[in-house]
């Protein structure tokens, strides 16, 4: 993989994947930055529309295109294609459309772009992930999904309501399934370096209560006004800006898994590396014996959908 020019790729530009591009830009890391999607006169509109702030930001260069030709020496594609999630509908209700969505896609991001990271945050992002492994057939690490990245903010955040603690100060995660059989790994979460159930404020009720509110965010979020996507378009940007800057930071993204904890053949998540070539190492997190069997329970759901 180059490292003189940064070139993204976002397949699928909806609300999520605007975003995304949108806080991409702010960083002042992406060079080249191209919009892939069916429906080239909206593209050319979306491309239009970010090249008018461009005055106020890094220099970069912004391309729509409906052509997969055009992915050529990209550094990380962003797949952000396939259905929304309905009011009232699990991520997991999307499988099968989004699957056969995805099975025309992965091939020819792989001939155009094979030294490509591709990060995969359409959902259901664990069983999208796996299938995109499946078909890509890429190096272990190169292609994941944004997993838990986003629940485990939104369990910070909470978390340091009742803490009074910043949240960048809070080392805890949710793991497995992004979806309903995620689970919060509350043995092992610090704060400071201290056990965070040593806290003078801590409370089992009050941190279950923290991760029930982030675990259902998504759906209030969808109920309130039909899609989430600035949150997930941080997280995605935040995601880039890590495997670009080649940082190694440890998010909880979502893996296929080989022999993690004895489960394989499924993609979860679990704390990673990431780093230039996407995920650099995955790190065996401390669970109790209730928090394995979640993690258990996560594997059994999404290997059903495999």
């Amino acid at each position: 993989m180059k490292h003189d020019n940064n070139k993204v790729t976002i397949i699928g530009c909806g609300n999520v994947g605007m975003t995304a591009a949108y806080a991409l830009l702010h960083t002042g890391l992406v060079n080249e930055l191209l919009l892939v999607g069916r429906n080239k006169d909206a593209l050319l509109g979306e491309q239009l529309d970010l090249e008018h702030g461009m005055s106020f930001l890094p220099n970069c260069t912004v391309t729509a295109t409906d052509d997969y030709a055009d992915l050529v020496d990209t550094d990380v594609v962003i797949y952000s294609a396939g259905a929304n999630q309905k009011p009232g509908e699990t991520r997991l209700d999307l499988c099968a459309k989004n699957c056969e969505i995805m099975e025309s896609i992965i091939p020819q991001v792989v001939h155009y772009a094979p030294n490509a990271v591709i990060l995969i945050v359409s959902n259901p992002v664990d069983v999208l992930t796996y299938k995109a492994y499946q078909l890509a057939k890429l190096p272990k690490g190169r292609i994941f999904g944004s997993g838990t990245t986003l629940d485990t903010a939104r369990f910070r955040f909470h978390l340091s309501d009742f803490l009074k603690v910043n949240p960048q100060s809070i080392h805890a995660y949710i793991l497995g399934e992004h979806g309903d059989s995620s689970f919060p790994a509350i043995s092992s979460a610090t704060v400071g370096g201290q056990p965070l159930t040593s806290l003078s404020r801590f409370s089992q009720e009050r941190a279950l209560k923290a991760f029930d509110t982030a675990q259902k965010a998504a759906y209030k979020i969808i109920e309130s006004k039909g899609a989430t996507y600035y949150g997930i378009g941080t997280v995605i940007s935040h995601i880039v800006s890590k495997i670009l800057r080649n940082s190694r930071t440890v998010l909880p993204v979502s893996i296929p898994l080989h022999n993690y904890m004895d489960h394989s053949g499924v993609a979860l998540s679990v704390p990673c590396i990431i780093g230039r070539n996407g995920v650099e190492d995955i790190l065996e997190i401390r669970l109790d014996w209730e928090e394995k069997q979640k993690l258990e329970k996560s594997v059994k759901t999404l290997k059903s959908f495999v």
